[in-house]
């Protein structure tokens, strides 16, 4: 299926619903929790999800949801993620993938390092504008969102989102840049770091910092001494 068809598959707004929790979750979803989440029942949840499957926007497994195994333990469910292909429509067709990766190799193969991170510096900057540095966690998860890199809060341990607990970091389950970071990790990573610290700014209460996990953005922003 072409990107054109895959992204026409968002048009239905319980398949848009149902691909946005699933996406936002970042682990495996079986479908009576997609159903409940979305307020669906579970057979057009299910139809949805499949459908959203075979137009190569969401992955799917199988496993047993129940936490046991052995007999007893119950059939494995079919479970979904998002898929970690790029879909993208440009009309007439544009192909900026290849431009960026061709500039990307050519600063990394002339030490162009310094030099891209201070640009991206100064856009950052540029993008926040007359406005303060970012007051908190909260406003940087918003900041970030506006961004596409799809924040999350991770509460310390990595429990995300555990009552009482108190909350670590904000981590980013996408990168806007993926594609190209994948080829130029170093050079693109830096850069990423270098926009966040102008977009959020560095004197204030919250920080950027070089964090990489695999399948999530390599900067994480925090929250420094006790401001959240």
């Amino acid at each position: 299926m072409n990107d054109i068809d895959a992204i026409a598959a968002l048009q239905d707004p319980v398949r848009r619903r149902l691909y946005e929790y699933v996406a936002a979750q970042g682990r495996e979803v079986g479908r009576n929790e997609a159903a409940e989440a979305t307020g669906v029942a579970r057979t057009l949840a299910a139809h949805h999800l499949d459908r959203l499957a075979e137009a190569g926007l969401l992955d799917t497994g199988s496993r047993r949801l129940t936490g046991r195994s052995g007999p007893g333990a119950g059939r494995p469910a079919k479970v979904y993620t998002r898929a970690r292909a790029e879909r993208a429509v440009s009309l007439p067709a544009r192909d900026y993938r290849t431009a960026a990766e061709l500039l990307a190799e050519a600063a990394e193969q002339a030490g162009l390092d310094a030099g891209l991170c201070a640009a991206a510096r100064r856009r950052g900057e540029a993008l926040r504008g007359s406005a303060p540095p970012c007051g908190g966690l909260e406003e940087a998860m918003e900041t970030l969102a506006a961004r596409g890199y799809e924040p999350h809060l991770e509460a310390a341990g990595g429990a995300e989102g555990a009552e009482g607990a108190t909350a670590a970091v904000v981590r980013m389950r996408n990168c806007p840049f993926h594609a190209v970071a994948e080829r130029f990790p170093p050079l693109v990573c830096g850069m990423n770091l270098a926009l966040l610290e102008g977009l959020l700014g560095t004197d204030g209460p919250v920080r950027a910092r070089m964090a990489a996990r695999p399948g999530e953005c390599c900067v994480v922003v925090e929250a420094v001494g006790e401001e959240l």
